[in-house]
């Protein structure tokens, strides 16, 4: 156990005035309860902890002070193979080939990446690399294997040129479609009306409706 002076003291309560996290204030309370003369029992019953936690608080503060009682933040990239700015660095050198419209290669640049971190990694962590730095993959457009080239031109010679130039133009050059569809308009002399909902009668129940 290492004895706090009076300064140290002094700055422990300072600490704890301060509007930090609940845990932290927690940790500097053992370590005050400890210069009282408490021993570790005593205060973790009195704090409601076990002992082992009151023993980290104390080794903590005795080799690191008071920033080691801080709390440690949780999350974040914990098993990095290197940090962000070198990731930017090893990108830039294959930036200027994407740049030009050549293919990149992702053995190329998984080698690099390799090499750079000193040991083996698997494609995903390449990917997931190229994702977190806003790249992504490009591929040409898929065709069939047995398509015709010349079948393909000729249908686009046969596209009117006014379906280049505006939708409006395409709509006035092809026939209209009308006449094939049945539109909701006045009824037509050879047309029976329509039953309307709630208009027609059921005849009554035990009766036959009369034939003419």
């Amino acid at each position: 156990m290492v004895k706090c002076t009076k300064k140290e003291i002094r700055r422990l309560k300072t600490a704890l005035r301060w509007k930090g996290h609940p845990q932290q204030r927690q940790r500097i309370q053992m370590v005050l309860l400890r210069e009282n003369g408490m021993t570790q029992p005593a205060i973790a019953e009195s704090m409601g902890v076990s002992r082992s936690t009151v023993n980290r608080a104390h080794m903590a503060y005795d080799h690191g002070g008071l920033k080691a009682l801080r709390r440690k933040p949780s999350g974040g990239r914990k098993r990095e193979n290197m940090p962000v700015a070198e990731e930017k660095a090893l990108l830039a050198r294959f930036a200027k080939a994407a740049g030009a419209g050549e293919m990149l290669n992702i053995h190329d640049l998984k080698a690099a990446y390799e090499k750079a971190i000193g040991h083996e990694t698997s494609n995903s962590t390449v990917y997931n690399l190229l994702i977190r730095h806003g790249w992504r993959k490009l591929m040409p457009r898929p065709f069939h294997p047995k398509r015709d080239i010349a079948a393909q031109n000729a249908f686009k010679k046969r596209v009117p040129q006014c379906c280049q130039e505006s939708p409006a133009g395409c709509r006035q050059a092809w026939p209209s479609l009308a006449h094939h569809v049945r539109r909701r308009s006045a009824l037509r002399p050879d047309e029976p009306p329509a039953t309307v909902l709630g208009t027609h009668r059921h005849p009554p129940r035990g009766r036959l409706p009369a034939h003419s």
